[in-house]
């Protein structure tokens, strides 16, 4: 593993450059930003009246007869959760809090480490707690998602009832593979398929709302609030179950820099938004007026003939809907890794035209091993829902703390308005949290594992990062000094020039020490070059590049990369033939230094944690792979440090 010379993010004091906003929705219509929208970011929450309604219900039936009065407040619960959740806090609020255009925790990180200066560390643990939860959610969505809607044809025969756990796994196996191969193709299908989805909510739902209209009573907040009131036993179970018809919401701020604000609010407004309040309505209706129908609602609104056809389209749907928390993983992932949270991973490229769509076989992998066992072990979506909404809902928390702090210090707003803007919400997101820790032993332990574990190695690599950084940097050699010493008694030189990566332009790099103490030469150009990660999500290319001339053979220069981005030096170093610098890809060689670390007698963290940061340092991608420098013009020095 290269070692933390070769330029570990997360260390750029200086401030930031501004970046350019993104382009990739400048040049498209608003129409089809739209589509792209319905089919990409509301794909989780418009799979929920899959098992949201019927899981709700469920919840309730366990405390007796399911009544009207218990109908209509479980309908009202979610409808303002819907309302508030989604629609205030996400659509109308945290859409503003944008980075250079991008959204997601990681964005609301950078935003807040900007302003908190001296709480960056309890900013960077928020967001590698929202981080760890997102992962939770990333294995729970395809797992339930898929499994709800295969289950469907139990309705066409019982007899099929044997082949819905292996045809999800062969479902969900296929999704995953096919990841290698880029989603560019199917990604044009999304939003004409989801845009036939939510059509299809909405007449359905429609349909039933006239088998009993006096549902549409469940308007009225107070429905909800004497739900609680009146069944106090089952409200917080049906709470947890309610949760359901919200996750999903947290991609609304996510997938902000795919599409716009603008594209994002109307897809919500003028048609996920009602589609799923009439279809979650026309559910209600027909189990007032078909009880029977409670165990499966959603496919009972369409006739028996249409049934196969409806399972389709949700399969599809549900496919969709994993997809784009599959990507979100894979986004997430890089912007972890740029922010120095997660070691360096390899990253392919899958579209020569949008550098968005990159494909991580490790995380890949790891996800679809997590599905796999998720849905062996639980069975069925009811199962699954168990395990379904904590991770959600402690992200969503996440969000909301982070949000304080930037509309408080970022938009200046004071530290009143910005608690009365945001602690409804964050009040509104714990209880959901809180009910669905009702669930913890029968699931819920899942996620929280789950996310346990990612938030520990994410901790780990910081802390050992931080440790390592300045243990090297007590013990090596001033890099000023060192030119100085060389102006007085230069070493033979040879032509061409030597480019030595490190994390600390103010230290030697070890490999230009050994290359000094063992080769005895020094090339006619030497470029000490530290590459950082900045708090925005891109940077033009007129800002990437900062160069400074030290003595007479010397140059330090600091390539800078937005934590969207993922760093190619080459084409970074080449920026610099405009400021006058000659660069020459086939006359330059790249020196990196190769660690083998070892843990310390005396070390800053325990012994299980140095040896869970080293394992993460071997495991982590070659330099020269990450960084794309062309292998052949590549020389690593090996050196030992403790940790």
């Amino acid at each position: 593993m290269a070692d933390q010379n070769t330029a570990v993010p997360g260390h750029a004091d200086s401030p930031a450059p501004e970046a350019s906003l993104p382009e990739a929705h400048g040049k498209a219509s608003l129409t089809t930003l739209v589509v792209g929208a319905v089919g990409v970011v509301f794909g989780d929450i418009g799979t929920s009246p899959l098992y949201a309604f019927k899981e709700s219900v469920a919840a309730a039936a366990a405390g007796g007869p399911v009544t009207r009065d218990i109908i209509l407040g479980t309908l009202s619960l979610i409808l303002w959760a819907l309302v508030l959740v989604v629609t205030c806090k996400y659509v109308f609020v945290l859409l503003r809090a944008d980075n250079k255009g991008e959204g997601g925790t990681l964005t609301l990180v950078a935003l807040a480490q900007r302003t908190a200066r001296h709480k960056r560390g309890v900013v960077l643990l928020l967001g590698i707690v929202g981080a760890g939860l997102f992962y939770g959610d990333a294995v729970l969505t395809p797992a339930i998602s898929v499994l709800s809607a295969v289950e469907g044809l139990n309705l066409v025969t019982p007899a099929l009832e044997p082949y819905v756990v292996p045809l999800t796994l062969a479902i969900l196996t296929a999704l995953f593979l096919a990841q290698s191969r880029g989603t560019g193709k199917v990604a044009a299908l999304f939003g004409p398929i989801m845009l036939v989805w939510f059509a299809t909510l909405a007449v359905t739902g429609a349909l039933h709302i006239l088998d009993d209209v006096s549902v549409l009573l469940a308007i009225n907040p107070l429905h909800g609030i004497m739900f609680f009131v009146d069944h106090p036993s089952v409200s917080l179970a049906v709470l947890g179950a309610v949760a359901l018809a919200v996750t999903g919401a947290e991609a609304v701020y996510a997938d902000l820099g795919h599409f716009g604000a603008k594209p994002i609010r109307r897809a919500w407004l003028y048609l996920v938004f009602p589609a799923l309040t009439i279809n979650y309505f026309g559910q209600g209706a027909l189990v007032l007026a078909h009880p029977e129908a409670a165990e499966s609602p959603l496919f009972r609104l369409v006739p028996e003939w249409a049934l196969l056809p409806m399972i389709g389209l949700a399969t599809l749907a549900t496919i969709i809907a994993s997809q784009a928390v599959i990507t979100g993983a894979f986004s997430l992932t890089r912007q972890a890794i740029q922010l120095g949270l997660l070691p360096r991973m390899e990253i392919r490229f899958t579209s020569e035209a949008h550098q968005g769509q990159i494909y991580l076989p490790k995380v890949n992998m790891l996800l679809l091993f997590g599905v796999i066992v998720l849905v062996l072990i639980f069975g069925s979506s009811s199962n699954l829902s168990h395990a379904y909404g904590v991770s959600v809902f402690g992200a969503m928390s996440v969000d909301a703390i982070l949000a304080i702090i930037v509309i408080w210090r970022g938009w200046r707003w004071g530290l009143g308005l910005a608690l009365a803007t945001m602690l409804p919400f964050l009040a509104i997101d714990l209880v959901f949290f809180g009910a669905n820790l009702l669930k913890l032993f029968t699931g819920g332990y899942v996620p929280v594992l789950l996310a346990s574990a990612l938030i520990t190695l994410m901790w780990t690599w910081v802390k050992g990062t931080n440790i390592l950084f300045e243990k090297t940097r007590k013990i090596d050699v001033p890099f000023l000094e060192l030119v100085k010493m060389l102006e007085k008694s230069p070493p033979h030189q040879v032509k061409g020039t030597a480019v030595f990566l490190t994390s600390d332009p103010d230290t030697a790099p070890a490999a230009l020490l050994h290359n000094l103490k063992h080769n005895k030469v020094l090339h006619e150009k030497n470029v000490i070059l530290t590459v950082n990660s900045v708090d925005v999500p891109r940077i033009d290319d007129e800002d990437r590049v900062q160069i400074e001339h030290v003595g007479d053979s010397f140059w330090r220069i600091q390539v800078s990369y937005g934590y969207m981005e993922t760093p190619n030096i080459p084409r970074g170093l080449a920026i610099l033939r405009k400021q006058g610098f000659k660069f020459d890809i086939m006359s330059t060689s790249f020196f990196l230094s190769r660690r083998s670390i070892r843990p310390a007698t005396q070390s800053g963290m325990p012994l299980w944690q140095d040896k869970l940061f080293i394992s993460l340092a071997k495991s982590a991608s070659d330099a020269t792979d990450f960084f794309q420098i062309p292998t052949g013009r590549v020389v690593e020095v090996g050196t030992q440090v403790t940790v």
